[in-house]
């Protein structure tokens, strides 16, 4: 058991152990250390201003992410080197070709997002990022400036792949000292940290984080912290224990088992979305709208289940797809729906000191078609108004045996539209049970009105989803019962 955090900043040990679980790496660079680059702008994860650069060893290879500071808590570095705009200039003094590129291109006016985007953009070509605009503006979807427009910077990160391509940079230079040095840092070992301050307990594994949250049912679990950094930055709430979720190195399984997919605890949406893009390729362009890169970098898949928020996006996509919630409470464990979970507004089936292992994603069958749809305001990383999942299965006589159809944003908890359902059952995927369906799921919800959309609207565009549904799976005017063109077609609003 160790009882301090062990972290690089740039070239720099650090090992803290005196620190508030509720202390942000933000306030940290800012406040303690004094490296002002990392900028505060929304503090909420949303304009990309305070965006690093962490580095793991993760199965023996180096992993390079973006992440937004002012969400992440500073123990969650432990095991990690931490690179900030100004560790990116290169041994003589010189600027690191991105830099230089965001200078040759006039990406920057004000600057005050600028060293968010340089290291968004660092990030982006240590994964191996190239030329092609469609990618670069994904990565970059997380980052927010109100002066140049983006085109100029589009441009610099293009320039900088050609660059990087032919001269390299530091980064890779290092890269075997960085293994070395990071290797050094895996131990294994739990940690718990007491102060003044509160108490910080990051377990190695999943039987230490059961029998600690055994003994303290009212710590808070924290996985990525993209919800619950919120609760620190907006609402002033005190933590005085946290639990860490993603040091549990088991709960990182991400694999396909015998009949589907299995997504551990701590699996953040960035490493399941190509297991997911293989399982449910539906899912892989409504993931892409999940958050940002930043965000997708931390949140897990499964805290944005467990915090049941009513307009999550991952919730409908996998109660559609038929997943299988596994929980945990000491020794003990049970398998439930994952609709099931969700009971009303801020209650889940969840008792005292049980926590999320993670969920199973049944294979899908030939006789299945599915869809995702996500209606927001803006494309990228926005909260949905709707979000709409749909898988239904027909049988040998074209009758249909099997419908989900799941919402969130339609009620105050993700749910199926049971009604609309039943009217699907044993017809044809045709006009007629297309309109009995419409029908049906406007007495399925009572939507609220809100910023983001009326209950007008939100009922309305429910209904209108399953016509687009029926508009890209059924065959029309053919006589025929429906075809199942599998998992071709990716679509989303």
């Amino acid at each position: 058991m160790r009882h301090h955090i062990r972290f690089y900043l740039g070239q720099t040990l650090h090992e803290v152990s005196d620190i508030s679980p509720t202390l942000t790496v933000l306030d940290w660079l800012r406040e303690q250390q004094g490296q002002t680059g990392t900028k505060e702008g929304c503090n909420e994860g949303d304009c990309g201003a305070c965006t690093i650069m962490t580095v793991r060893l993760e199965s023996g290879q180096l992993t390079w992410r973006s992440v937004n500071a002012c969400i992440q808590f500073l123990w969650m570095l432990d095991g990690a080197q931490l690179f900030t705009v100004e560790h990116l200039q290169n041994p003589d003094g010189s600027l690191h070709p991105v830099q230089q590129a965001m200078v040759d291109m006039h990406g920057s006016q004000c600057g005050f997002c600028t060293p968010g985007f340089v290291m968004s953009m660092v990030a982006y070509v240590q994964n191996g990022g190239g030329e092609d605009p469609k990618a670069i503006n994904t990565a970059l979807a997380g980052n927010l400036c109100r002066c140049t427009g983006y085109a100029p910077i589009v441009r610099a990160m293009q320039h900088a792949c050609r660059i990087m391509v032919e001269q390299g940079n530091h980064f890779d230079v290092a890269k075997q000292n960085i293994i070395l040095r990071l290797s050094a840092l895996q131990d294994d070992s739990s940690v718990d940290i007491q102060s003044h301050c509160g108490r910080i307990t990051l377990p190695a594994s999943s039987n230490v984080l059961a029998s600690v949250y055994l003994e303290n049912p009212q710590a808070t679990l924290v996985a990525g912290a993209t919800d619950v950094g919120l609760w620190v930055t907006k609402h002033l709430r005190d933590l005085p224990h946290v639990i860490s979720v993603r040091s549990a190195k088991d709960l990182h399984k991400l694999e396909q088992r015998d009949g589907g997919l299995w997504i551990g605890a701590a699996v953040t949406y960035t490493q399941a979305m190509p297991a997911l893009a293989t399982h449910l390729p539906d899912a892989l362009e409504t993931i892409k709208r999940i958050g940002s890169t930043q965000v997708r970098n931390a949140a897990t898949v499964c805290g944005n289940i467990g915090n049941a928020s009513p307009i999550g996006d991952g919730p409908p996509l996998f109660m559609a797809a038929n997943t299988i919630l596994h929980l945990r409470q000491g020794h003990i464990r049970r398998q439930i729906p994952l609709e099931n979970y969700f009971l009303e507004y801020g209650k889940q089936d969840r008792q005292p000191s049980e926590f999320i292992e993670g969920i199973f994603i049944p294979d899908q069958s030939a006789q299945t078609v599915m869809r995702a749809y996500k209606v927001s305001k803006r494309f990228n990383q926005d909260i949905s108004a709707i979000m709409a999942a749909f898988a239904i299965s027909v049988g040998t006589d074209g009758t249909i045996t099997q419908a989900r159809l799941a919402f969130g944003g339609m009620a105050g908890i993700p749910c199926r539209a049971k009604m609309a359902e039943k009217a699907l059952l044993g017809q044809k995927w045709d006009t007629p049970a297309l309109e009995a369906a419409r029908t049906a799921i406007l007495n399925d919800f009572t939507p609220l009105t809100d910023m983001r959309g009326s209950a007008w609207y939100r009922s309305t565009v429910s209904a209108n989803l399953l016509t687009r549904f029926f508009e890209e799976t059924a065959q029309h005017g053919s006589g025929q019962p429906l075809r199942l063109e599998g998992w071709r077609e990716i679509s989303h609003a």
